[in-house]
């Protein structure tokens, strides 16, 4: 499935919120087999719960111990992320 069939679009209200837009119906199903209903809910609860959610922690964090934590926490989860691909490589 080619990722430029599916992208988000913000609605704006109070507050504003994403929404999944694009051709998924068919291709999703026969890739993932699950309904557009499916991929709607897992959509609404990584996007619009946790995706979220992490940045509004983030947000308190900072407003506590300043933004300069935002460049460690960037460091460190690439440096993770670096890690974890070397591994797979490895395997």
């Amino acid at each position: 499935m080619d990722s430029n069939q599916l992208h988000v679009e913000l609605k704006t209200g109070m507050p504003s919120r994403m929404v999944l837009k694009g051709t998924y119906g068919e291709n999703i199903h026969k890739t993932f087999g699950i309904t557009r209903q499916g991929v709607r809910w897992r959509f609404q609860h990584i996007f619009g719960l946790a995706y979220v959610r992490a940045f509004e922690t983030i947000l308190l964090i900072e407003k506590i111990f300043g933004t300069e934590v935002r460049e460690y926490a960037i460091r460190i989860s690439r440096e993770k992320y670096q890690l974890r691909q070397k591994v797979k490589k490895g395997l």
